[in-house]
């Protein structure tokens, strides 16, 4: 294989990760559910099928990639994309069992396309650039994938939040071709299944790298496996590393969840539907200044210290979401979406540092699979505290699911920092 006939993947891999990863049903996934006829709780629940899919399969897509080839597995990622979203198109609504069988199979096709798609799409791309400058040109092209991912990013959260709004919608139509509330609701999805066809013939034209592999799938899924053990071991037995990712995984946990619900939160304050791609918009723009604090904080404070700003911040903003103060609610939803960048920074920087360059990957995976663990068992346990509360009035369930979480997350914040600083001064 020659480097003219490999030249092409590194701009197919920035087509897909934009067409991939910038969805517009984004900014209003939770009341798209919502509006097809689930319950709140329903929904969350079908995020822990969408995490535990992604948990078992992380691995073995892995094995797989190196095994059969990383341009199968995007082929495979494109076309579980365009299943789940055929899901969502005809999904009736209202439609009891039907609909919700529907939205297992769209979350369990999601989470398996999500688990091919990881690492696949940069793999096929870094082997695919010239050997005499290989990371310079990754560093090239990673910006390059950043920055129009960032802009399809705002294209994709606006377009989705309009045309879900049948009002904006019919505005711009003549009153012939006006569109019901209910056909409105699926446009977004209707264009993230364009996005899905995009990625399905931008991954047939991708070439696959030659590389050394074995053709034993079963003995590569038993290496990666014993692998991930063996380094999940060393991360939970090294004191450094559990504390890091024990104490985020209990910060993601309950933040991402709340990243997942925030349409919902969103009406509940009524905000209306057509801002929340604006609002999505914003908070990229917020994103770039993260990562500037972040290093800031963590040069003067240690990692202990801040992920306890973390902590602090999100029960902040997680006590101030409990009154869904009309419209000025948006401010800690809006704290609670930037903690995410923070603690994201704070846990990358600190495993970096611990981790040996042979295990580095395999480390920042089973913080992955820690991490999807963790908020796959929180979306189950907020999906029972939904259920437990009345859903009349409109909202009160989530209100009062919010206002519990709060002393629940307190508690297990001052228990772990307490273990933290425990096992510090025993290891100092």
């Amino acid at each position: 294989m020659t480097t003219a006939d490999l030249s092409g993947n590194p701009r197919r891999y920035v087509r897909f990760t934009v067409f991939y990863n910038a969805r517009a049903y984004y900014p209003v996934l939770a009341i798209l559910f919502l509006d097809l006829g689930l319950t709140l709780d329903q929904f969350v629940l079908l995020n822990l099928i969408w995490a535990a899919t992604i948990f078992l399969f992380e691995v073995p897509s892995g094995a797989l990639a190196d095994t059969i080839g990383r341009r199968k597995l995007l082929i495979t990622a494109s076309v579980l994309m365009i299943i789940e979203m055929l899901c969502l198109l005809f999904a009736p609504q209202n439609g009891g069992a039907a609909l919700m069988a529907l939205c297992v199979i769209n979350r369990i096709c999601s989470g398996l396309s999500e688990a091919c798609a990881s690492g696949a799409d940069e793999a096929i791309a870094y082997d695919s650039l010239p050997e005499n400058d290989r990371e310079n040109a990754w560093d090239h092209l990673l910006a390059t994938a950043m920055r129009w991912r960032s802009v399809g990013f705002v294209i994709a959260m606006i377009l989705g939040g309009l045309l879900y709004d049948p009002a904006i919608v019919n505005r711009l139509l003549p009153e012939q071709f006006h569109l019901s509330k209910e056909i409105a609701h699926r446009l977004p999805v209707a264009i993230v299944l364009c996005q899905a066809i995009v990625c399905f013939f931008t991954t047939l034209r991708m070439i696959e790298p030659p590389r050394a592999a074995t053709d034993d799938i079963r003995r590569a899924c038993q290496n990666a496996i014993r692998l991930t053990w063996k380094t999940a071991s060393w991360v939970f037995t090294n004191p450094k590393t559990l504390v890091v990712v024990v104490i985020g995984l209990a910060i993601d946990s309950i933040v991402r969840n709340f990243a997942t619900i925030n349409s919902s939160y969103y009406r509940l304050i009524d905000i209306p539907e057509w801002t929340f791609g604006f609002i999505g918009s914003a908070l990229g723009v917020l994103g770039w200044f993260v990562p500037t604090l972040a290093k800031k904080l963590n040069d003067r404070f240690s990692t202990l210290t801040n992920l306890g700003i973390a902590a602090a911040v999100a029960l902040i903003g997680l006590t101030a979401l409990i009154p869904a103060w009309r419209f000025f609610g948006l401010l800690p939803a809006m704290l609670l979406m930037t903690t995410m960048g923070f603690l994201g920074f704070t846990i990358s920087r600190a495993l970096h540092r611990e981790a040996d360059s042979s295990q580095r990957a395999t480390v920042l995976s089973v913080k992955g699979l820690a991490f999807n663990l963790g908020y796959g068992l929180f979306s189950l346990g907020f999906s029972r505290l939904l259920a437990s509360f009345p859903s009349q009035p409109v909202g009160s369930a989530l209100q009062s699911a919010l206002f519990w979480q709060v002393p629940a997350f307190a508690l297990v914040t001052i228990i772990l920092f307490a273990w933290a600083g425990i096992l510090k001064k025993q290891h100092s």
